[in-house]
């Protein structure tokens, strides 16, 4: 079997460029061939090097660093995947700057005018799909209409679930509550032909609210960090507490099993990024501050989309379903 290559970015995120050596060199495997995009010399532990010798840092203009910088890891690794050289790009760097990249190199499907991050939200009764986690700060409501018909595809799909239970991210679960963008979205994902139940409140989350969930880019980003923080917070102060005193680190070793068995579904790591769904290639957004153990799990992530046909089911069900849902009334 020929083994999936995931092009790396090297240089990207909090960490520096060992950690990201560090989670591809976890990552490695018979099925799993990580190919890291940095500086001439860096030390890969025997992985594949392919050369980049500009970086993008995290404040930079996404199409100015695109343009100006035509030789950084980010861009290298998503031009390296657009002409054949990799199956999937995974970078933990600026998100702006990955989506123009992949807009550049690997490109859009047909029929889609916002790729969208598609973040998988563990929950109590299975993963649910967020999306938009953070490529599109600003939205409409046909882009929204159009998310949750990818989303559905990919729960679909990847998810097994048949027939995915689509809802709105609003402040209210009335469909008259929202801002002007959930409002119309609201009404056109109530004409789609979609499995749509309506508004959800982002206390549902972690509840599965929704097989789909579906919101603007901002209102993502920040609800999927509010989330991250909430749960390593209380992760951390449970941990705390149980350490504190001798009864409490006795009752810590009768839990323990249970409490590594919800920090493990819990934690962030565990996926390790998000796919940016809506490009001809498959392209995975790792968190700025992702440790090695993220790294490896953003990479594992990147084959299971390849091993799955994320991008190939997009392709040849999407446009079918936007036609017939939107009537025409989609537009960049």
């Amino acid at each position: 079997m020929t083994p999936i290559r995931v092009a790396v970015d090297a240089m990207a995120g909090d960490r520096g460029s060992a950690e990201a050596v560090a989670g591809a060199l976890e990552a490695a495997t018979d099925r799993i061939e990580p190919i890291l995009v940095g500086p001439d010399g860096l030390d890969t532990g025997g992985l594949e090097l392919i050369v980049a010798s500009q970086v993008v840092a995290m404040d930079e203009k996404p199409a100015e660093a695109i343009r100006g910088k035509p030789d950084s890891s980010l861009v290298v690794a998503c031009r390296v995947a657009g002409a054949g050289g990799a199956d999937a790009v995974v970078s933990a760097g600026n998100t702006g700057a990955l989506l123009a990249a992949g807009l550049l190199h690997l490109r859009r499907l047909p029929g889609v005018f916002r790729p969208a991050l598609a973040v998988v939200v563990p929950t109590e009764r299975g993963p649910s799909l967020l999306l938009d986690s953070g490529a599109n700060a600003d939205a409409r409501a046909e882009h929204l209409l159009q998310f949750a018909h990818m989303g559905s595809v990919f729960a679909e799909e990847i998810l097994d679930r048949p027939r995915p239970s689509v809802r709105l991210l609003s402040i209210g679960e009335e469909p008259e509550k929202g801002n002007r963008l959930t409002l119309e979205a609201h009404a056109l994902l109530a004409e789609a032909e979609l499995n749509f139940g309506g508004n959800t409140e982002s206390r549902h989350l972690l509840s599965r609210a929704a097989d789909v969930v579906v919101c603007d880019g901002f209102t993502g980003n920040v609800c999927l960090k509010l989330l991250e923080g909430t749960i390593m917070a209380v992760l951390e102060a449970l941990r705390e507490s149980v350490s504190s005193t001798p009864r409490g680190r006795l009752g810590g070793l009768l839990i323990r099993p249970a409490a590594r068995k919800v920090r493990s579904r819990l934690d962030p790591e565990t996926y390790g990024g998000a796919y940016l769904l809506g490009l001809r290639g498959l392209a995975v957004k790792a968190h700025g501050n992702s440790s090695r153990r993220a790294i490896a799990n953003a990479i594992r992530l990147a084959a299971r989309g390849v091993e799955h046909g994320v991008v190939e089911r997009l392709q040849e069900r999407l446009p079918a379903r936007v036609a017939t849902s939107a009537g025409g009334r989609l537009g960049p």
